[in-house]
């Protein structure tokens, strides 16, 4: 039998929690009343046991509940729905973390990891530079106008602004073609290694198609949005049909009642996500300083055979901020800044300022 470990918090009273957390396990694995499990094995290896409630603060507990991996098997989604399916529907319920005694489930984990990518991007130490293509509504011309200008003022990693998807303004199959032909131009000039990443969006289809069209302009990464376009998908396009790396964005994750270490730092890292964005504290989301540091932790703690993956900090991040950003997340972190740039007074001098400034940073601590 192999179980994993979930913790959950639960609003409850003392003379309830017991009880609580004991529907709590059955909902999330057995569905149904305990007197109705009458097959032996499925109660001893599938219905969940309640392992350990603490108290958590006034009027909530920690529940921590094994449930059994057989229920996973290599399936994302249903991780997703084992760890907190039926429970989301209940509001007295979160998620806190998931411990793995008896193995991680079947899930690919980075293809590149930290390493991966600094080969990729030519970047063998220091912070990694990355900025976004903006505004959606955009034309094509003026996007791969953009992105060229980006790659000459020397950023790493050029990405898709998650909102650009398939628009009419700047459909896909015009859109990354006449981008990538924008950086292959300036890397061509100023010998760079700037990489474009499209953000692939859609249903199985819309993603195949996608995809033709990366290989065929040469994209050198991915981005992707796994709670929009569906982490069992994520999956399977890791394991089954890309060769470059993964930037995962965090859209809708904010409302899933699930611990964001949790959720972006081992969930996003375990289907296959090889950098993974997040709200930085300070900017225009309200994440604080520790939980921005857990979920960079998460993203590089020991996990199974998986490499790490590289936190992306970002949401409002400014120039400014350069200096403190390297200190809180040392040298393997990638630095996003998008709006603060092209809203600048002189936007090419800004990007040129900003890559500076984190090259500054990587001498000065190197």
């Amino acid at each position: 039998m192999k179980w994993m470990h979930v913790t959950y918090r639960i609003a409850a009273s003392a003379d309830d929690i017991d009880a609580r957390a004991e529907a709590l396990a059955r909902e999330q694995s057995v569905e149904c009343p305990a007197a109705a499990v009458r097959d032996v094995r499925v109660r001893e290896a599938v219905m969940g046991k309640v392992i350990a409630i603490g108290p958590d603060g006034p009027d909530h507990f920690r529940a921590c509940i094994a449930l059994a991996l057989e229920t996973v098997g290599d399936d994302a989604g249903q991780l997703l729905n084992m760890l907190f399916g039926n429970a989301s529907l209940q509001p007295d319920v979160s998620v806190l973390d998931v411990a793995w005694p008896d193995g991680l489930p079947d899930l690919p984990g980075p293809r590149f990891g930290v390493a991966g990518v600094r080969e990729r991007l030519g970047v063998p130490r220091g912070a990694i530079t990355c900025t976004a293509l903006k505004p959606v509504g955009s034309s094509v011309a003026a996007l791969a106008a953009l992105a060229g200008q980006q790659a000459r003022a020397g950023f790493h990693l050029i990405k898709d602004d998650h909102g650009l998807a398939d628009p009419v303004s700047a459909p896909f199959a015009e859109r990354v073609p006449a981008i990538q032909a924008a950086v292959d131009a300036a890397n061509r000039d100023t010998g760079g290694r700037c990489v474009y990443a499209p953000n692939l969006s859609g249903g199985p289809r819309a993603v195949q198609r996608q995809l033709a069209i990366c290989r065929s302009a040469g994209v050198g990464a991915v981005m992707l949005c796994p709670l929009v376009l569906g982490v069992s998908q994520v999956v399977e396009l890791v394991r089954d049909e890309l060769d470059v790396p993964v930037l995962a964005h965090p859209a809708l994750g904010g409302g899933l009642r699930i611990d964001p270490a949790l959720l972006f730092g081992t969930l996003f890292r375990l289907i296959g996500a090889d950098m993974v964005i997040f709200p930085n504290h300070g900017g225009r989301f309200s994440y604080d300083v520790a939980s921005c540091q857990q979920i960079a932790a998460a993203l590089s703690m020991p996990l199974g055979k998986h490499a790490p993956a590289l936190p992306v900090p970002a949401g409002g991040m400014t120039p400014e901020r350069v200096g403190e950003m390297c200190a809180s997340y040392g040298e393997d972190v990638v630095l996003l800044v998008g709006g603060a740039l092209l809203a600048a007074e002189d936007p090419a001098r800004a990007m040129r300022g900003f890559v500076e400034a984190v090259a500054a940073e990587g001498v000065r601590h190197g």
